[in-house]
């Protein structure tokens, strides 16, 4: 079952590439710079070479993740679009500093605008991290040494899925009307739904909180949970088993999901008002959230816990190997 949904998704990707690289072809071959075309070839041989090349580097970066998944650590697609946002920090660091050497900006703002990002940072890794824990109690198994277990309700559970699915969604209009560049009413709708409108950042907000609960809702089912508890003569104290589990369950998932939800929101439109507030170049205003500031958080996150695990698995596998200080050590290191 793994195998086939995996080989569905290649193909879905497959088919999305091809359908993004023909409107880049069509937005580029409606360009022109002093009047004069961006693209001087044939229509349709731009168009047809467009899509080939760009849909066969999409297919090798995804072969390229699935390889490091396999046989690396961490995920393979999430690390190269990691890496791929994080080689543009430096230049971007560089053009902000550049513009108090010349005197554009001060250098007392330019910390205060680096304050602020390690805040921001701060702030979006205490909410991917923040969970809230429910305590379990299992009338026939014992626990030794007084330990209790949870089941923990992460305030953000749907990760930076809701971001990218509004989006895909945002980039529709915008995208339908760049096919008819010359029509009052989609030139209309480009204006609206331009990022640096404040009704583009009303209906992403309503949409990032839309697909938060309904994301949330697919990856995480009350029933199930209260299910398996009740098989394994597990029960939350003070509540009863069964369908009042899963009712207390889900009521408080939706209640952490909201604020949840709400600062994803924030994060998604924070990079706009921040390039307007201070002025700051664009490549480096992304770095103030939306999806490039979560997965640059969501995948060190992740694959330091997958390292760490790792270690550990390691670490007690020379132990009970060996039996000896010295056979832990080495299969640690």
């Amino acid at each position: 079952g793994r195998r086939k949904i995996n080989q569905y998704t290649r193909l879905f990707t497959v088919l999305i590439a091809a359908l993004q690289s023909w409107g880049v072809s069509i937005k580029l071959l409606n360009q022109s710079a002093a009047g004069v075309p961006v693209v001087a070839a044939s229509p349709v041989l731009f168009t047809v070479t467009t899509v080939i090349i760009l849909t066969s580097g999409t297919i090798f970066l995804m072969w390229l993740g699935e390889q490091i998944t396999e046989r690396g650590i961490g995920n393979g697609i999430s690390l190269v679009i990691f890496i791929g946002i994080i080689a543009q920090l430096p230049a971007s660091i560089w053009q902000e500093f550049t513009l108090v050497q010349i005197g554009s900006r001060n250098i007392v703002v330019e910390l205060i605008i680096l304050v602020f990002l390690v805040g921001v940072i701060a702030s979006v890794i205490l909410v991917t991290q923040g969970a809230l824990r429910i305590p379990v109690q299992y009338a026939k198994r014992q626990v030794y040494g007084g330990t209790t277990q949870y089941i923990p309700l992460r305030v953000n559970t749907a990760g930076v899925m809701p971001i990218i699915f509004a989006q895909s969604l945002m980039f529709i209009p915008n995208t339908i009307a760049s096919f008819f560049p010359d029509t009052g009413f989609f030139n209309m709708v480009a204006r609206v739904f331009n990022e640096q409108s404040f009704i583009y950042a009303g209906i992403y907000s309503v949409i990032i909180i839309f697909f938060a609960y309904f994301y949330t809702a697919i990856v995480f089912n009350p029933k199930d949970i209260a299910d398996n508890m009740k098989k394994q003569g597990g029960f939350i104290p003070g509540i009863r088993p069964g369908k009042t589990t899963s009712d207390y369950v889900d009521n408080i998932l939706t209640r952490i999901t909201l604020p949840g939800s709400m600062f994803l929101a924030l994060i998604a439109i924070l990079p706009t008002f921040v390039g307007n507030l201070f002025n700051v170049t664009p490549a480096f205003a992304s770095f103030f959230g939306g999806t490039s500031l979560l997965i640059i958080v969501g995948v060190s996150l992740d694959t330091l816990q997958q390292i760490e695990s790792y270690l550990l698995m390691r670490h007690y596998d020379g132990f009970m190997k060996s039996g000896k200080i010295r056979g832990r050590v080495g299969a640690g290191g």
